[in-house]
């Protein structure tokens, strides 16, 4: 691992790039947090979704530093004919493995998923320990999504543990608003799925020994994050000038037998007495009506 900080161009293109990712794949861990945390009563909600949040940052954390001991373990342990296997390139195979599946199924799911429902269930035999279980088994998932994105892209401890420290405190205190971008442009979305995509290819590749130049990854996904900016861009002054509201794809939802509603409701809602998916002593159900102030709930 690479423990430097040298201020050169592929550096920072890697650091905005991965920050952008970061930002755009982990709102759904803060927001899903806050769906499980919505099941317990209204007075337990805050508490779990606090100790949920905080978790997610610490499990983050140390599966960067465990990451950094495992790419140092490059002595081959097996051989496939000529070709050596080092645990290094185990975890990356099975690392960019894990991407490519998640990004597909994520990709199918928003597409060509089922409709949006709501089965039964709702909160009975819940409990505040049940929960936690939940939200840690969640955190590890989403943790490993990041961390695993983060490693393909550099190996410089500095600037992974940094992005991920920074991109997910920023996202402790502003995923509402972070959310309400990225469900009203879905195409954000489905960019970071592809760039998960690429990256999980690109694991699978070096794993078995096929070095590529990381320039050839990084560089065409900013310049992907600038042409799509520019593209909301256009399309917003567009609808200004047409005096309309821009009305985006609805995503369907990875899990359609998750009440999502209550948690959705917060994070787009604009009213005072709405709840919280961020740090706070407010509950996740609040005292406004879910969907008063937006007609799409569906998880983006």
């Amino acid at each position: 691992m690479d423990f430097s900080f040298a201020f050169t161009p592929d550096l920072i293109a890697v650091f905005l790039t991965l920050f952008v990712l970061e930002i755009v794949l982990g709102v759904d861990n803060v927001i899903f947090i806050s769906i499980l945390a919505s099941k317990l009563p209204k007075e337990q909600q805050a508490k779990a979704r606090n100790l949920g949040l905080t978790l997610a940052m610490l499990m983050r954390v140390l599966l960067v530093l465990f990451a950094g001991w495992i790419i140092t373990l490059k002595e081959d342990v097996f051989f496939i004919g000529e070709m050596g296997f080092s645990w290094k390139d185990l975890i990356l195979i099975a690392g960019g493995l894990f991407l490519v599946y998640k990004a597909v199924t994520e990709i199918h799911h928003k597409l060509e998923g089922a409709e949006e429902g709501h089965g039964p269930g709702g909160r009975k035999s819940v409990t505040f320990g049940s929960v936690i279980v939940q939200i840690l088994l969640l955190d590890l998932v989403f943790s490993l999504d990041s961390v695993i994105t983060a490693v393909g892209m550099t190996e410089n401890l500095v600037v992974i543990i940094t992005v991920v420290v920074l991109s997910f405190g920023i996202m402790l205190f502003a995923s509402r608003f972070i959310f309400a971008f990225v469900n009203q442009h879905p195409t954000v979305k489905m960019l970071a799925l592809s760039f998960l995509l690429l990256i999980g290819v690109f694991l699978v590749a070096e794993g078995f020994g096929f070095h590529i130049d990381k320039a050839f990854i990084y560089g065409p996904m900013a310049f992907a994050i600038f042409v799509e900016a520019l593209n909301l861009l256009a399309a917003s002054r567009k609808a200004k000038r047409e005096a309309r509201n821009r009305r985006p794809v609805v995503l369907r939802p990875q899990y359609p037998d998750v009440d999502e509603s209550v948690a959705v409701a917060a994070a787009l809602s604009k009213d005072p007495h709405a709840g919280s998916v961020r740090l706070s002593s407010k509950p996740v159900a609040g005292d406004a009506e879910p969907g008063a102030d937006d007609e799409r709930q569906g998880l983006g």
